[in-house]
């Protein structure tokens, strides 16, 4: 049986797609709540406007994610680079390990913010 070998390269290349995604997803959440200010202006009724509040708090919540998955991603580019520095071409089992948990991680926030995204459609179709 063959082992994958990992290499440094491959890992940034992933840890540039997963930057990107995430300015992505911060550029929409800038829209998002735009929406939201647009819908507060529009609604008095108490049940419209706690659901504005709750699309609020998520939208925060997943910018704060957001902010928490770049600084992993840092972290960990800052271990490949410090790893690289020491004549590396592949990464040790812990980096790899550490790695594809955040793959793992970032897959699981990428359906929650699916989710999230049609919720908030569905609400925007029945109130704009």
């Amino acid at each position: 049986m063959e082992k994958e070998v990992i290499f440094d390269s491959n890992l940034h290349f992933e840890h540039q797609r997963w930057r990107s995604e995430l300015d992505f997803w911060e550029d929409e959440l800038k829209s998002f709540n735009n929406r939201l200010s647009e819908l507060v202006t529009r609604w008095t009724k108490k049940e419209v406007l706690k659901q504005l509040e709750h699309y609020q708090n998520e939208f925060i919540l997943h910018g704060g994610v957001i902010d928490g998955m770049r600084e992993d991603i840092e972290e960990h580019e800052a271990s490949i680079v410090g790893h690289s520095q020491m004549g590396k071409e592949i990464l040790d089992i812990a980096l790899v390990k550490k790695h594809l948990e955040f793959r793992e991680h970032i897959e699981t926030q990428r359906q929650i913010y699916a989710d999230l995204k049609k919720e908030f459609f569905r609400f925007l179709a029945k109130h704009m």
